[in-house]
């Protein structure tokens, strides 16, 4: 619990804008930096145009770090594979309301499995589509670009989105951590995180340049706000 009664606020650096050939190595660098967790990209090339990695990836570099996996799962029907990204070293995994047919069945498939679930909103997904659930999740994640590539601007209808949220999980008396996901740089996260996000992940931000440099930064204005 943070300073200000709202959950944590945690860096989640995505590995998606990593530098694969350095994986490990830089895993263990963001994690002496002082990240929370690591956030993890899979995408099927169906739900999202890209493809990314999947359970053999997350199973190799789950020996590299000690932080929790945080597993965000881009894919069609994401219920059939909760079991095998549970067992390949998972410890939240996300999966997308859009993407679900029955969206309370797969968070219950989560739940089962001891993990924290998290359901994610594309920027043109109403809030609405949580109303029956969010006693169900530990997390929100509020994309804030079109999900599929990195690198996208941030999408500035975000901010009234995460604070509508916030004030809804407030009213209901949840803990509930939102997560936020695309264009989030150094000089925009004040604007989530005044908004009410505490979760940020950031990819190009963290693992551009100096990864202990970057990561003191994000802390520094976490601090500040």
């Amino acid at each position: 619990m943070g300073e200000s009664g709202l959950p944590a606020r945690k860096l989640a650096p995505s590995i998606l804008a990593a530098d694969f050939g350095k994986l490990g190595e830089q895993l263990k660098a963001a994690e002496m930096a002082g990240a929370d967790m690591i956030h993890i990209d899979v995408m099927d090339g169906d739900y999202v145009p890209s493809i990314s990695f999947g359970m053999p990836v997350i199973q190799s570099i789950r020996k590299e770090t000690r932080l929790p996996f945080d597993v965000h799962l881009m894919v069609t029907e994401p219920g059939r594979y909760i079991k095998e990204f549970a067992g390949c070293g998972a410890d939240s995994i996300t999966v997308h309301v859009e993407a679900c047919r029955h969206i309370d069945r797969v968070l219950h498939q989560i739940r089962e499995t001891g993990l924290r679930s998290g359901v994610a909103l594309n920027p043109g997904t109403s809030l609405s589509s949580l109303d029956y659930i969010l006693d169900q999740v530990d997390m929100v994640l509020i994309m804030t670009v079109n999900p599929g590539f990195g690198g996208q601007a941030y999408i500035d209808s975000s901010t009234d989105k995460i604070a509508r949220l916030r004030a809804r999980l407030t009213e209901l008396g949840l803990q509930t951590d939102i997560q936020v996901d695309g264009g989030i740089k150094k000089d925009n996260v004040h604007t989530v995180l005044q908004a009410g996000a505490n979760i940020i992940v950031s990819g190009t931000e963290v693992f551009r340049g100096s990864i202990a440099e970057n990561i003191k930064d994000f802390r520094e204005i976490f601090h500040k706000i």
